[in-house]
């Protein structure tokens, strides 16, 4: 009975540590800036080149898309409440801003395990390459993909926006996330725990499986190439994926793939900015860097 309507969320982001909020906003402005440049220089570029137009290059301009997204729906408002004294988002915002940042982190899982998908065909099966890849079927699994995760954050956006928020309304994050959004509910919220936690099982769990079972097959395959420079020159092709895939995963199942949530604000806060701030600005550094082809039509650009 009382259950008052909640108009307006207030994020307490960092604030246990004030003198800190200067320093933490040039830091992460930085960043963000060199993410957005990173993944736009990696579109353009795979836009730009003939010789970049293969299915990897355009899944890998399909991930800077949507890395790209994905930290302008955290980032932006984060840095704003690092400066601003009132660190307020309204009820609307706050779950337009949950809904966009599970759909974008689902999107990435099924884009990540399409990329792995492909290196498997290409390296495990590369005469039925051309035939099993075809324009075709390269936008059949991207859109698949985008398609699934926007419609993969409806039911959890829906459940968490239905709960009752009595009278406190301070959300211990940066950002409007599950966890201390069920920590701030009056409501029962084991119903609404079970589903998130089954529904992240079955994104999370399943798309690593795809991924970790494409890997197994093309390590295998690299182990019976007889010579030793034939073995890096192979592996050097996914390596850059497999290293992306292992920071990704090992953050996100490790917040979401739990039946509670009861990891320590800090930490949370902790682990939430390494995928939502760092991730994005390594994908475009880990792909340039240690991709020839793209170094070269990169300087080709230029």
């Amino acid at each position: 009975t009382n259950v008052t309507a909640v108009l307006e969320f207030r994020l307490l982001g960092f604030s246990s540590s004030p003198h800190c909020q200067i320093l933490l906003f040039t830091v992460v402005f930085v960043v963000y800036i060199l993410t957005i440049l990173g993944n736009i220089i990696i579109i353009s570029v795979v836009t730009l080149e003939p010789q970049l137009h293969s299915p990897m290059y355009k899944f890998l301009k399909n991930l800077s898309f949507l890395e790209v997204c994905y930290t302008t729906t955290i980032v932006p408002k984060m840095l704003a409440n690092l400066l601003a004294k009132s660190k307020t988002i309204s009820f609307s915002g706050c779950m337009a801003q949950l809904y966009y940042f599970i759909s974008l982190g689902a999107t990435e899982c099924y884009l990540l395990a399409v990329m792995a998908y492909d290196r498997f065909l290409a390296i495990c099966e590369p005469l039925h390459y051309g035939v099993a890849m075809t324009t075709e079927s390269y936008t059949r699994l991207a859109v698949g993909s985008w398609v699934t995760g926007v419609f993969t954050g409806f039911v959890p956006c829906l459940m968490v926006s239905r709960l009752h928020f009595c009278r406190y309304n301070l959300i211990d994050h940066f950002f409007c996330d599950i966890s201390p959004l069920l920590k701030l509910s009056c409501s029962d919220t084991t119903v609404t725990e079970a589903v998130i936690f089954i529904l992240s099982l079955l994104v999370l769990s399943s798309c690593f499986l795809l991924t970790l079972v494409s890997y197994l097959l093309i390590i295998l395959r690299i182990l019976k190439i007889p010579s030793a420079s034939g073995k890096k020159n192979t592996f050097s092709t996914c390596s850059s994926h497999l290293m992306v895939v292992t920071i990704y995963y090992g953050t996100m199942i490790s917040m979401y793939v739990r039946p509670t949530y009861n990891l320590s604000s800090e930490l949370n806060k902790a682990v939430s900015v390494l995928y939502t701030v760092v991730t994005p600005l390594l994908n475009p550094v880990i792909y340039s860097l240690r991709n020839r082809a793209f170094k070269k039509a990169l300087e080709k650009i230029v």
